[in-house]
């Protein structure tokens, strides 16, 4: 599991530019390769690179923290030892100009190989298919390695050279020396593009990027008790690698439709049903729609507006324990009629009377607010 970024800077999730910059120089003095030579030393200098690139930008920064690693994909690259960039500046006042030794460094690093980059997905679910998941197709589109050239992008039968304006390192430097001492620019090289290699007879499938573009079905498995923002990782499925590097993950981010019908709550399900005066003073029963098709509900005689009953069990199964359910709440609502006919009126007249209530200026509707407390 990757560790978080502002843990390997040691600083607070609140910290400024500032205090990320005094950490990154701090830590990035200890852990430099070219000073630490201890077996583990070159790995923590990444990881601090990594996390001071991404945090160091307020954009990804933001995206950091709202989704974790899956919100910046591929936005930002984890700088190898030579590959410092906009980096360069802080490393040369430590070290001055980087060393022979350094150069060589880049120039294995360059042509080894480099993971693929994370890819992400979002997916809509029907309401009940988030309820109970299963089985769902979908499409990607991703980078492959090119099965004619193997990830080379060379022809077959021949071979990338090594890149004669950098000798390899992908990088071209260029010393300046001033009163305050020497710097040192370091910029991609422009021959190879940062490659290190040169392809002289390119692939006439990929056009020499070793990769091509490919659309391709997956069946995935959504869990039961999924919901809104949820997150999937397929492992593998995201952008092939670079020169036998292992591929990326593609990352899954659902989307649920809202039901017309069913309301969700954690894991309970709201819905709503409507009965008439007679029913919720005598009590009934019926079938109502659940998620699991029709239920028997009874209303008990007497029945007040607005009373919850529940159904149990009938509700989300709990994400990642799908034995254990939520309820079903029912919320009752009584159709009070604005119109009644005189046969209804002189039955409803003679139960007023059997019960004792005055039907006065509101007439007949102020009986239904007595029994209903409306």
């Amino acid at each position: 599991m990757a560790r978080d970024y502002y843990e390997i800077l040691g600083v607070s999730r609140d910290a400024d530019k500032e205090e990320l910059k005094r950490a990154y120089r701090r830590l990035a003095r200890k852990y430099h390769p070219d000073v630490n030579k201890d077996d583990g030393a070159e790995e923590q200098f990444k990881e601090i690179s990594r996390a001071y690139e991404v945090l160091s930008e307020p954009d990804l920064r933001g995206r950091y923290d709202r989704f974790g690693e899956a919100g910046i994909g591929g936005a930002a690259g984890v700088p190898d030892v030579g590959d410092m960039g906009g980096f360069a500046d802080i490393f040369e006042s430590f070290f001055g100009a980087f060393s022979g030794g350094a150069a060589q460094t880049t120039t294995r690093r360059r042509g080894g190989p480099t993971r693929g980059e994370d890819l992400r997905l979002d997916l809509k679910l029907e309401f009940r298919e988030a309820v109970f998941g299963g089985e769902k197709e979908i499409r990607i589109s991703h980078l492959e390695t090119c099965n004619v050239c193997s990830g080379s992008g060379a022809k077959p039968g021949t071979r990338p050279r090594t890149c004669s304006t950098c000798s390899g390192s992908g990088q071209v430097r260029r010393a300046q020396r001033t009163p305050f001492g020497s710097f040192t620019q370091v910029s991609v090289c422009p021959t190879c593009n940062g490659t290190g290699q040169m392809i002289e007879d390119k692939c006439d499938v990929c056009n020499g990027m070793g990769q091509k573009q490919e659309t391709k079905k997956l069946k995935i498995t959504i869990p039961s008790g999924v919901d809104n923002g949820n997150r999937l990782r397929v492992s593998g499925e995201g952008d092939a690698g670079q020169r036998g590097g292992p591929p990326g993950d593609l990352y899954v981010y659902l989307f649920v439709n809202e039901d017309s019908e069913f309301h969700r709550d954690g894991i309970n399900i709201l819905s709503e049903v409507k009965i008439s005066y007679l029913q919720a003073i005598l009590g009934c029963r019926f079938e109502i729609n659940t998620v699991d098709g029709l239920a028997e509900l009874t209303i008990p005689p007497g029945t007040q507006p607005n009373t919850v009953l529940i159904l149990e069990n009938r509700g989300v199964p709990r994400l990642g324990n799908p034995v254990s359910r939520g309820d079903h709440l029912i919320t009752v609502l009584i159709d009070i009629p604005a119109r009644i006919t005189p046969e209804e009126r002189e039955l409803l007249e003679k139960l007023a009377k059997l019960r004792g209530d005055r039907i006065g200026k509101g007439g007949i509707e102020g009986f239904f607010g007595k029994v209903f407390g409306t």
